[in-house]
């Protein structure tokens, strides 16, 4: 398994996921090919999918929703997401995957 990718953004982190929509759980399931996994019970209409993402992703990090937004791939499975006030070392601890 690869480990998590984050890259630097101004003001905080970037991270890639993989989203599978229409899951019968929302959670956080490991990483895959650098990409933080993320099952979501949403389906991938009018937005759903990408809110329920925002959701999940803030709530594990223990930050605001306004703190997390998707700045590429909002139609697509693979997507790009900036966190705003964190670093890369805090993500993966709060997310449990160490340094």
């Amino acid at each position: 398994m690869a480990p998590l990718a984050l890259s630097s953004a101004p003001g905080g982190v970037r991270i890639q996921v993989r989203v599978i929509p229409r899951s019968p759980r929302t959670a956080i399931d490991g990483v895959r090919e650098g990409r933080l996994l993320l099952r979501v019970t949403a389906p991938p209409v009018d937005d759903s999918a990408n809110h329920a993402v925002v959701e999940l992703l803030a709530r594990a990090l223990a930050l605001p929703r306004r703190a997390v937004r998707i700045v590429s791939g909002e139609t697509a499975r693979n997507k790009t997401l900036e966190i705003a006030g964190l670093d890369a070392a805090d993500v993966r601890s709060r997310l449990g995957f160490g340094t």
